[in-house]
């Protein structure tokens, strides 16, 4: 962890560990206490609902809870959209910063909903804080790559995919009816989303903006000095300000690249594709399949509520721990190995969890096979395909660029999340585990597909990475 100092930690935390616990905890918070929720729309929020069936199986209960768990996936979307014009705008720092006040509307709005007997009110919470979380994917990985000396960039990168996990984690563990899984406690836990957005709006200001977008987008050139020794500490930086200023020359010439430009410059366009490839690639992988619906999934392999639900914890819990793993290995093996060995195990997970709910009734120990399968399955994307794209699209673009491709990967990776989360339970319900025959020939295509198109990027500057795909065409 060369190059590592305090500062740089201070401001990693303060921008991605706040930013990503938005995305994170509105992944998985609706997990837990979806059966209280449920309860609540048909008993009070819904007129006109049958009050004789169980609440998760009444059509209209079932129709508006579905709309709230997508609708931040739509939220993520057009998050993503303006990644790019934020970014350009205000700045990354500047963008994460204007970004918290979605978070307070959205705390407001979930937090106040069953007071006001309101699914509209959580539903619109859910798209705000949807807006908010897309917006975050886009600008919290690129000020990270911006300010992270070329030898930490992956770890420092992975930082806000580990802090995803955690926060998923946590929002499962708030959940539970012991904790804020209840009636009365519901509202709470949609509204602690509140409490990152206080302690970022408080030190995320005390951090420098990104260097480059000082220097590059600017033309402050003592500005970026100053925020780059302010990152690095007692460490020289004339190196680093001299592969900035020639970025910086390269870039008068190309000028800052709109979205049209984006799909037609045939220098940008197999970046551009691996990019969105490697996101749709982690959402069609089945993660969020397992991530969205575990509790149902280890019901269905004859777990008991209770147990199930515990089940979903250990499964975050080991998402967490293999994340952190990912850290360190990525500056070791690298982002294409990791990629392959992460899908290749994927793809092993999926067919003997396929295998394995078949026989869930007629083999006594097949229901903790199916547990221990989900493990190596969230194990196996916590390895590479988790964190990894992310970043990986701040590496294949230069400055001029890169807001107008992580816009483009952003909103294709939620429009890809909506894609599964609207699909899954109805695919579930028609072919049942064959669903996971579906995922297994994804992630075959997607192996494929990065064994031959996907560039190595560890220790590669901007300048070396578009030098390859220039050489290419």
């Amino acid at each position: 962890m060369a190059g590592m100092n305090l500062r740089l930690a201070f401001a990693v935390v303060s921008s991605a560990c706040w930013s990503a616990f938005q995305h994170g905890y509105s992944t998985g918070v609706l997990n837990a206490p979806q059966l209280v929720m449920s309860r609540w729309l048909q008993f009070d929020a819904l007129s006109g609902t049958n009050l004789t069936m169980e609440a998760t199986e009444e059509p209209k209960v079932a129709t508006i809870w579905s709309v709230a768990v997508s609708v931040y996936c739509v939220g993520g979307m057009i998050g993503g959209m303006l990644t790019g014009v934020i970014a350009d705008r205000f700045g990354r720092k500047g963008g994460l910063l204007l970004n918290n006040a979605l978070v307070f509307v959205s705390a407001a709005f979930q937090g106040t909903a069953k007071k006001a007997n309101s699914a509209e009110l959580l539903i619109l919470g859910r798209l705000v804080i949807g807006i908010n979380s897309g917006l975050n994917a886009g600008l919290a990985p690129m000020y990270l790559a911006e300010i992270s000396p070329v030898s930490l960039r992956g770890s420092i990168g992975t930082v806000y995919q580990l802090v995803i996990t955690i926060s998923i984690l946590l929002s499962q563990g708030l959940g539970l009816p012991s904790v804020l899984g209840t009636e009365e406690g519901w509202p709470w836990l949609l509204a602690v989303c509140a409490i990152p957005a206080v302690i970022q709006s408080v030190t995320l200001p005390l951090c420098p903006e990104s260097p480059k977008y000082l220097l590059l987008n600017k033309g402050r050139e003592l500005h970026a000095q100053e925020a780059l020794n302010w990152l690095r500490g007692d460490v020289a930086v004339h190196g680093e300000m001299e592969e900035m200023h020639q970025e910086a020359e390269k870039n008068k010439v190309s000028k800052k690249v709109t979205l049209r430009e984006l799909f037609g410059n045939r220098q940008l366009r197999q970046p551009l594709l691996i990019a969105m490839t490697v996101m749709v690639a982690q959402q069609l992988s089945g993660i969020n399949a397992v991530m969205f619906y575990s509790t149902d999934i280890f019901s269905q392999a004859s777990l008991k509520p209770p147990y199930s639900q515990y089940a979903t914890l250990g499964t975050g819990a080991m998402n967490v721990l293999m994340t952190l793993v990912s850290l360190v290995l990525v500056e070791i093996a690298g982002r294409k190995t990791l990629l392959l060995v992460g899908f290749s195990g994927m793809f092993i997970s999926s067919v003997l969890l396929l295998a394995a709910m078949l026989h869930v009734t007629t083999i006594a120990w097949m229901p903790y096979a199916c547990i221990g399968l989900v493990i190596l399955f969230v194990v196996m994307f916590a390895v590479g395909p988790g964190s990894i794209p992310w970043f990986l699209v701040t590496e294949l673009f230069n400055q001029s660029s890169r807001p107008a491709a992580a816009s483009v990967a952003v909103t294709v990776n939620w429009a890809a999340n909506f894609l599964v989360g609207l699909t899954f339970l109805p695919l579930q319900l028609a072919i049942k585990a064959y669903v996971f025959v579906i995922f297994a020939i994804f992630q075959l295509v997607f192996i494929v597909f990065i064994s031959m198109k996907v560039p190595e990027t560890k220790n590669k500057t901007v300048e070396e990475v578009t030098a390859m795909f220039r050489q290419q065409l």
